[in-house]
């Protein structure tokens, strides 16, 4: 779980700065959050280190931030364009 949330952290921190598929980020971004708090909590139950999972979350919080901001920016300015088209 903790390589999976390192896989999608890093993937939708790179994929947010798209402005055609950043919605690809969210959605990856929200699984690498759910599977870096379940790396973590498994990490914590086996006693081993738990940084893949810490930093996964990390990157999924932050990717899922700026993807989020991207959307709606980008979603706002599209339909504004269209408004005044």
């Amino acid at each position: 779980m903790s390589v999976v949330s390192l896989i999608f952290g890093i993937v939708s921190l790179v994929l947010c700065w798209f402005p055609g598929i950043n919605w690809i980020a969210l959605v990856l971004s929200i699984l690498g959050i759910v599977f870096g708090a379940i790396g973590m909590s498994k990490a914590k139950k086996a006693g081993k280190g738990a940084g893949a999972a810490t930093a996964g979350l990390v990157l999924s919080i932050i990717a899922t931030v700026f993807g989020g901001i991207f959307f709606f920016a980008c979603g706002g300015c599209a339909v504004c364009a269209a408004m005044f088209a």
